[in-house]
């Protein structure tokens, strides 16, 4: 059966750990792992704008051995209204996988459904899954470990990044808090679904529009812009009830002894985060960047494995 990666709860538990620890092997040795070695190609769609994601696929792609065969969406004949199904048709007889950045997780799961190759979501606008996968691997290397951790999310609790942080943290075992202000709490079903997934590993999830609260003792602080790709003309509208969930030194202190920042960029300084605490000592973002590359390097290879 062919596996996807569609959204953070795709992979078990054990599941996400063998692909953890798969990335920080592929970082301490980057040509370890040559299974798209002819080279064969992946397909890496964008219908959004991107840096990180673009150069960590297609630098992975060719480190993996393969072609990274970059298209844009725009000017493909999905921007011109194909069908999700006719297109996955076409490109699963030539490629050895599909990655995809979209706006509608249902599209993507379109795609999933026809396809016979993997299929990567990059980012949609309900989860950031392979962010995640990065975010964790990075909390790892600096705490050494995940389970138990608290990971506190400040900002748009509804956004993909924070249903990601839920689904990928309660996988791992962690407790998630999620801070948001009234009208920007996540879905629903996202929420339950973690809760179950917590149940099991012994982690837990919670929302509170208390962003004190959600920081006093956490390992781990997390945010994210507070206006995504095609929010724009809704900037005026949330700066003001977003103002008080911005990761301050103040936030910051509130928050365990060697506590590390995480953003997954590109960052507004003084906006979602202060300029000292994003430039300063706690912050990893640059390792977050970095391991974009490896974690998805290992998703690739442990999907291409098992389909």
């Amino acid at each position: 059966m062919v596996r996807h990666f569609l959204r953070d709860d795709d992979l078990s538990p054990a599941e996400q750990l063998e692909v953890l620890d798969l990335a920080d092997r592929m970082k301490a040795d980057r040509l370890a792992v040559r299974p798209l070695e002819g080279p064969r190609a992946v397909a890496v769609i964008f219908d959004k704008p991107s840096t990180r994601t673009r150069v960590s696929f297609s630098v992975g792609v060719a480190e993996l051995g393969g072609y990274p065969l970059v298209i844009d969406g725009a000017t493909s004949q999905l921007g011109r209204g194909e069908p999700v199904a006719d297109t996955t048709r076409v490109l699963e007889r030539q490629v050895a996988a599909i990655v995809w950045r979209t706006f509608a997780q249902r599209s993507l799961e379109e795609m999933g459904a026809v396809s016979r190759v993997p299929v990567v979501n990059a980012l949609t606008d309900d989860f950031h899954p392979c962010q995640l996968l990065a975010d964790l691997q990075t909390v790892r290397e600096h705490h050494g470990r995940l389970e138990g951790l608290t990971l506190a999310y400040f900002g748009d609790g509804a956004n993909n990044m924070a249903h990601s942080y839920l689904l990928a943290g309660a996988t791992a075992g962690m407790h998630v808090r999620v801070a948001a202000p009234e009208g920007y709490e996540p879905r629903h079903d996202v929420l339950a679904r973690a809760r179950e997934i917590a149940h099991v590993t012994g982690g837990s999830v919670a929302c509170t529009r208390d962003a004190e609260h959600a920081a006093a003792g956490a390992d781990v602080l997390a945010t994210d812009t507070w206006v995504s790709m095609g929010q724009e003309d809704e900037y005026a509208a949330r700066s003001a009830p977003f103002l008080p969930y911005a990761v301050t030194t103040e936030l910051l202190h509130l928050s365990a002894a060697g506590s590390i920042v995480l953003h997954c960029l590109p960052a507004y300084r003084d906006k979602e985060i202060a300029a000292e605490v994003i430039d300063g000592p706690r912050s990893v973002v640059w390792d977050e960047a970095e391991n974009r590359l490896h974690a998805q390097k290992a998703l690739l290879a442990w999907l291409l494995e098992r389909s």
